[in-house]
């Protein structure tokens, strides 16, 4: 084994490990922050990054952590789909003026709250300048109300999509051991660091068939953007390949809920406690963003 691989594989076990706390430890340091935003994203629809969006906020809710999903798909939305939800209101309805959003919010399992998208229509797919900024408003006033935002992004490279990315905290891409799905995963993370500037992004590989098949995918995007870009990628973790997914998917419930005991429900737990182990920014990373105004705040008392 080279040096590098050594590295790679150190660091991303170390970062693993992480996902071991317990809760009550998660729970400390998360403690006393500004509301934390992530925008789960991917290069390419089919990695299952719906469904870890919507089991890893089950499992932090599990952890006493207070959630909102944003589902940010303004044209195919699912979350609510996976959750067995049936909204009478979606965004759609807070960008054309007839609800705020406080109205449109769905109580997911858990104590989980939720912003629906709407589906099959175009009108909000790009989002122009003061539509972006009613949204910061809006959540902007719900600040106080939640320790974790999830923005579950559509697919692939879109106006919308790099938006929710550069206007949330972190940025955690999910990918696949598919050979498309990992080179979507580098162009997505190339576009967001060329054009937008974003040099921090955490890795989630899903649809693993055992940890080294994870780390080989983080080691290839690793070694690639070490040569070709000015970024980080920090490891969170990987989540198994399990049929029990797909069954979870069909009956409309979270694997988390549905087969607790399963190891792929262990691993969204990691994945959850890694998140809120993980120190929060204490300053704005530029441009526009996400809860900035307490984010000012808190970095100034801190």
């Amino acid at each position: 084994m080279n040096n590098s691989t050594s590295t790679v594989q150190d660091q991303a076990s170390t970062l693993r490990t992480m996902g071991t706390v317990s809760d009550s430890s998660a729970t400390d340091s998360c403690q006393e922050s500004a509301t934390r935003v992530y925008a789960i994203t991917s290069g390419k629809g089919g990695v299952g990054k719906t469904a870890v969006v919507a089991n890893t906020a089950v499992a932090m809710a599990k952890a006493d952590k207070k959630v909102l999903i944003l589902d940010a798909d303004l044209g195919l939305a699912n979350i609510d789909v996976v959750f067995g939800l049936a909204p009478r209101f979606n965004l759609n309805h807070f960008f054309a003026g007839s609800q705020d959003l406080s109205s449109i919010l769905v109580d997911g399992p858990h104590g989980i709250k939720i912003l629906p998208a709407g589906s099959g229509v175009q009108n909000f797919t790009r989002l122009d300048s003061s539509q972006k900024l009613k949204l910061l408003d809006g959540l902007d006033q719900m600040h106080n109300d939640f320790d974790f935002v999830l923005i579950d992004t559509e697919a692939g490279i879109s106006e919308n999509v790099t938006y929710f990315n550069t206007a949330a905290q972190e940025i955690l891409v999910v990918t696949t051991p598919d050979p498309t799905a990992i080179t979507d995963a580098y162009a997505l993370m190339k576009l967001l660091s060329t054009q937008y500037h974003e040099k921090r992004f955490s890795l989630v590989v899903n649809q693993v068939q055992n940890d080294n098949e994870a780390l080989d995918v983080y080691r290839k995007l690793t070694m690639v953007s070490n040569r070709y870009l000015d970024i980080s990628i920090d490891f969170l973790g990987s989540i198994p390949a399990e049929k029990q997914m797909t069954d979870a998917i069909r009956k409309q419930r979270v694997i988390v809920d549905l087969y607790p005991a399963s190891k792929i429900s262990a691993a969204f737990a990691n994945l959850a406690a890694t998140i809120c182990a993980e120190q929060p920014v204490s300053t704005p990373k530029g441009g526009v963003q996400f809860f900035w105004k307490r984010l000012l705040d808190i970095g100034g008392r801190g």
